[in-house]
């Protein structure tokens, strides 16, 4: 399997016990969305390859930053029939239509 984009530390696997709830859940589609803006990070250019392709949540994971005050999810996104999958911030998806 090929992961591409993993640029920051993976803290802790979201657990029945966690913090929040993930806005996505294992085995649901979701299409890829870039986020906008004037300023891309050199991570953002990465994501337009991939804009507009839908997936299926393999596994999330949350990240505790500010020692509690800020957390936020990670997805681990399968993207088409092969072993390509992707890390990206909840920010950086969307529901795909039934």
């Amino acid at each position: 399997m090929t992961i591409t984009r993993l640029g920051f530390m993976m803290r802790q696997r979201f657990g029945s016990g966690g913090v929040m709830s993930p806005r996505y859940e294992i085995g649901q589609k979701v299409i890829i969305t870039p986020v906008r803006g004037d300023a891309l990070s050199p991570r953002d250019a990465d994501l337009k390859p991939y804009a507009g392709q839908t997936g299926t949540i393999a596994d999330y994971y949350w990240i505790n930053r500010g020692g509690g005050s800020e957390i936020f999810h990670i997805y681990t996104v399968h993207i088409g029939t092969g072993d390509r999958a992707l890390i990206l911030h909840e920010d950086e998806l969307a529901t795909c239509p039934l």
